[in-house]
């Protein structure tokens, strides 16, 4: 008995990446590309119509939701197809939304086509897939995890690291100047630094921040 046909919808705002992966999960038996979806708000609807085992979504889109909060739409439904991340990002602010929205595995786009197909197969029999670079990342993470930022933390260092004062990101996040300063000073502690520049500095290295 032949296993049945994985039903994959590409989420990519390039057609260019859409047409490269088609080809290539498309060569593959067992596999069918059954729709395309150029915007996050795209994929989730195509998505909710059904028919599709596993969507591979990118993480970034140049207008409207982003990868992370379309798989949470998408995985957050009864029934719902699996996610596959593949994207080009691999920072800690990127990977862990994704991994909490729901996505069943985080792949880079550099990974090779056997990988990638295989990576499919994993997300839609229900386990996980994570490139290298995320999984050593994530166990860096638990085994030490005095220098992991909060999601609140990434996004204050992130806003910093793009040159907004302690007041401009206050009013970007809806927080009190008072309140940016005390996640400054927990993240300093954490990184083990003194000044905004150091910790843009060893965030960006320890992959914590995209920059």
């Amino acid at each position: 008995m032949t296993d049945p046909e994985i039903r994959l919808l590409l989420a990519d705002d390039h057609p260019v990446v859409r047409a490269g992966l088609r080809a290539v999960l498309e060569t593959e038996d067992g596999m069918t590309v059954v729709g395309e979806a150029a915007t996050a708000e795209e994929a989730i609807r195509i998505a909710a119509d059904g028919g599709i085992d596993v969507v591979l979504m990118d993480l970034q889109f140049r207008d409207g939701m982003n990868g992370a909060e379309a798989t949470a739409a998408i995985t957050g439904k009864p029934g719902a197809p699996r996610v596959l991340i593949v994207t080009t990002y691999d920072t800690d602010a990127d990977t862990l939304p994704a991994i909490e929205a729901g996505a069943t595995g985080y792949l880079l786009k550099d990974a090779p086509p056997d990988e990638l197909a295989a990576a499919v197969r994993t997300a839609a029999a229900g386990r996980t897939t994570l490139a290298p670079a995320v999984a050593d990342r994530l166990m860096n993470r638990l085994r030490v995890p005095g220098t992991t930022l909060t999601k609140r933390e990434t996004e204050v260092l992130t806003l910093v690291a793009d040159g907004l004062s302690n007041q401009a990101i206050g009013r970007r996040l809806y927080l009190t100047e008072g309140t940016i300063k005390s996640h400054l000073a927990r993240i300093y502690t954490k990184l083990g630094v003194d000044s905004r520049t150091a910790a843009i500095a060893s965030a960006t290295q320890l992959g914590l921040i995209r920059r």
